[in-house]
């Protein structure tokens, strides 16, 4: 047995396999934290990553976003290194922050369909950001400890390519995988249903996202019981997601989307990047104290890495 996430040290952490983590997650009943970070936002505090800022207010996952595995970047992870204009490659970056924040560490690959039925202007991303067999490889070399199969707003993410990229990453990817949609990402299908989490799930994911309810039109509370009916019915786990700038929103509305959630039964809450200002920043503690209460939150405040 493995300690629960959200009570874990980061010498615990670091010794986790892919099962240790996804049992320490299932563990913790619904009360991990998930922050999304971008890697070439100028942090908040010039010297300091945004991940270890999210940590600070109670993250006890990293997710990076805007991550190129063959340039890996992450602002203000080495002294200096500011600025996307001076910030340099670094293969050890993910290893590097690791010490920093002593937590599991992913990042978004993104299964672009060039046939996706669009509804916005595409945006074309780096190859070290797209789902393939090359990068879910290299993934593994630069210590990942998960991917998250999704897509960004235009980028043509479908949920049939997530689920064909699922296959793949199961064939070159030892971490966690996670697989699903947050919002449309620009194609013009549902975002989530029952069907595309069976899907996922028989691909091989491990846990699959759904968006929060009360973050995309149209997903209803029963929409998101029933994937989280199903997938725990497989063992697998759910993540909610915030990830249409509401994690800038009110913190009365984080709180509302937090409960609503939870009574759903997901097993991890995502809050995004939109704002990782000091309102988003700060929205990461509205969310852990509505999930678990302050003790917990205080918990991941006060846990030195060195434990």
């Amino acid at each position: 047995m493995v300690k629960r996430l959200i009570s874990a040290n980061a010498s615990d952490i670091s010794k986790f396999t892919k099962e240790d983590l996804v049992q320490s997650i299932k563990a913790s009943e619904g009360r991990v934290i998930l922050s999304e970070n971008v890697v070439m936002h100028e942090p908040i505090v010039g010297d300091i990553t945004s991940s270890e800022l999210a940590r600070a207010y109670g993250a006890d996952m990293i997710l990076l976003n805007g991550f190129d595995v063959f340039e890996p970047i992450i602002l203000s992870l080495y002294e200096g290194q500011y600025a996307a204009w001076n910030a340099k490659p670094n293969d050890n970056a993910i290893r590097d922050l690791k010490k920093l924040v002593g937590l599991p560490i992913g990042a978004n690959l993104e299964p672009v369909d060039p046939n996706a039925n669009m509804t916005s202007d595409v945006i074309e991303i780096s190859k070290g950001r797209t789902a393939s067999a090359e990068t879910f490889k290299r993934a593994n070399e630069i210590g990942l400890d998960f991917i998250l199969l999704t897509g960004n707003p235009g980028t043509g993410v479908t949920n049939q390519r997530i689920a064909e990229n699922i296959k793949i990453a199961k064939e070159h990817f030892d971490g966690v995988i996670i697989a699903g949609k947050m919002h449309s990402a620009g194609v013009d299908e549902p975002v989530a249903s029952a069907e595309s989490a069976k899907q996922f799930v028989e691909a091989g994911a491990d846990i699959v996202l759904v968006p929060a309810v009360g973050s995309v039109w149209g997903i209803t509370e029963k929409m998101v019981a029933e994937v989280v009916e199903y997938c725990h019915s497989q063992d697998k786990l759910v993540m909610s997601a915030i990830g249409t700038s509401q994690e800038s929103s009110h913190p009365d509305t984080i709180r509302d989307i937090a409960l609503r959630n939870k009574i759903l039964g997901v097993d991890i809450q995502h809050i995004g990047d939109a704002n990782m200002g000091l309102v988003g920043i700060k929205n990461i503690k509205e969310l852990s104290d509505a999930i678990r209460g302050e003790r917990h939150t205080v918990s991941r405040f006060a846990r030195s890495v060195n434990r």
